[in-house]
């Protein structure tokens, strides 16, 4: 409990070990016995082994044709002559090797951004929000001083200081980095039912330590989150190392 409100903490031993409690988070989802069941799903390196084990046990059967999938930003190429290095990301960590058909991947780009809120709550709404979070907090593309708690899906301009932010996303080739990037702002990831932020290392030590004190600080954007009735922070022991 922090400052009155409810946070579920779950703690690994490793990364292995947090990544199959994550798994098995997604997992419970998906087997939700509902119509529908939207998820929202996050890129990086942080994810990378959940992704691994949710694999075998999504490919090749059709228990899951109810699961539909979406990203929660973009960073578009600057000639954008091709898809967005987000859900570049997940096709190849997730979506393509577990077969999931382009029908229940539901983009979003800069070309559909102004829409997205409108089509996932007329798609009935996110379930589910898988995210990780910077060692500055921030989550999706909501970085400190670039959105407000009360945004929605919103283009985020690139001065200087974001664009070398996002120059590793492309290799380092800098003709290739936008003057923009779309995301998913703080009021429309809250809209979602759970959210769940997976987190491992000794880097993200400290913001741990800030989420859990429940100090709620728009320059540590991912604060806002422990604000919401249904959230769970996953991590590692060397993301937990500064907790009491």
């Amino acid at each position: 409990s922090i400052g009155g409100r409810k946070m579920k903490v779950l703690i690994g031993k490793d990364v292995e070990e947090m990544s199959k409690i994550a798994a098995d988070y997604v997992m419970s989802y998906m087997y939700q016995e509902k119509q529908r069941v939207n998820l929202s799903i996050t890129g990086g390196s942080t994810p990378k082994r959940m992704y691994e084990l949710l694999v075998p046990q999504v490919k090749d059967t059709n228990r899951f044709d109810h699961v539909h999938f979406y990203n929660f930003d973009e960073i578009p190429y600057r000639k954008e002559d091709r898809e967005g290095v987000t859900i570049s990301g997940l096709r190849e960590a997730f979506f393509t090797p577990a077969g999931i058909p382009e029908e229940r991947i539901h983009k979003l780009d800069q070309f559909n951004y102004q829409t997205q809120d409108e089509r996932i709550e007329k798609d009935g709404g996110l379930d589910m929000v898988i995210l990780g979070v910077g060692a500055d907090g921030h989550f999706c593309g909501n970085l400190p001083q670039t959105t407000k708690f009360g945004d929605l899906t919103t283009r985020v301009e690139c001065d200087r200081r974001l664009k070398d932010r996002i120059l590793p996303e492309f290799n380092d080739v800098e003709e290739d980095v936008p003057d923009y990037y779309i995301t998913m702002g703080p009021r429309s990831i809250m809209c979602a039912r759970h959210i769940i932020m997976i987190a491992s290392g000794v880097k993200k030590a400290e913001i741990i330590k800030t989420l859990m004190e429940g100090i709620v600080d728009e320059n540590k954007p991912a604060t806002v989150l422990t604000l919401h009735p249904h959230f769970t922070l996953i991590m590692d022991e060397e993301a937990a190392s500064l907790l009491s």
